[in-house]
């Protein structure tokens, strides 16, 4: 996440990788005289319900004035950093395309939604610039198993960014070819994340995700995710994953540990 300086309304510009993993929310729509969300899981009472909830203005965005019963199963933690809302709104937009036969609008145009809403509609990793409204979509990434840790803390995206005191730093360079995971987690690791300092500014108990994650014998790298609060660790196989999830949650029973993979 490099950000790259800062437009004159305010919005921060940024260079960054997003990658997609098979873990996720789930969303359903089923026709009906009038738009409605519902919402169940783990993390629903965090989910803000009404207009402005990003699934219902995603659904206006793409047809002002038609009907869809929407039910969300949110299992991903909420304000984490992990693009999960844009991802959920992602998918409702997807599914509402075809339920109300209309097309899906220009990705440029979801960017008013958020910086993660146009990468999020195609759902495969790309690269990422502007306030998130430009989208180059990458080669197939090498498998990697992925490990994401949320220490039960909900960060402002808004307010991370507006933490950040360096707006403007060297862009992200060009990719190479990956041919495996080590090669990948290697040239990520000269890479940065901006967001970091300030986030762990204002939610400290990142700090301690980050070197939880990075004394595993087996993780090719650890990172905050997005703006946090939640990181990731890499791996190999998903056997490494798997078991530094069960080191990780036994120590730290009150934090949310989830072993998955990369999806193209």
């Amino acid at each position: 996440m490099h950000l790259r300086g800062r437009r004159a309304d305010g919005y921060h510009l940024i260079e960054s990788l997003v990658a997609f993993t098979a873990l996720g929310d789930t969303v359903a729509a089923v026709p009906s005289h009038e738009l409605t969300l519902s919402v169940s899981g783990h993390f629903a009472e965090n989910v803000p319900h009404g207009p402005d909830n990003l699934i219902v203005r995603a659904a206006r965005l793409l047809a002002a004035r038609r009907g869809a019963t929407v039910s969300l199963v949110k299992d991903l933690p909420v304000a984490a950093g992990l693009g999960g809302g844009s991802a959920d709104a992602a998918a409702a937009m997807r599914l509402l395309s075809r339920l109300w036969d209309v097309p899906l609008p220009r990705l440029s145009d979801t960017a008013e939604l958020g910086a993660d809403l146009p990468v999020c509609v195609n759902s495969v990793a790309a690269r990422v610039e502007g306030i998130g409204e430009f989208v180059t979509e990458l080669p197939p990434l090498p498998p990697l198993s992925v490990l994401l840790v949320n220490p039960g803390a909900m960060l402002s995206t808004a307010e991370v960014y507006a933490a950040a005191s360096h707006p403007d730093m060297p862009p992200l360079p060009p990719l190479p070819l990956f041919q495996e995971a080590r090669e990948l987690a290697a040239w990520l690791q000269l890479q940065r994340n901006d967001l970091e300092d300030p986030a762990l500014r204002l939610c400290p108990v990142v700090a301690d995700v980050l070197a939880t994650l990075r004394t595993g014998s087996d993780c090719l790298l650890a990172r905050m995710s997005g703006s946090g609060s939640t990181c990731f660790g890499l791996f190999t196989t998903p056997a490494h994953a798997a078991r530094e999830a069960e080191r990780i949650a036994a120590s730290n029973p009150s934090w949310w540990v989830r072993s998955t993979y990369l999806i193209e």
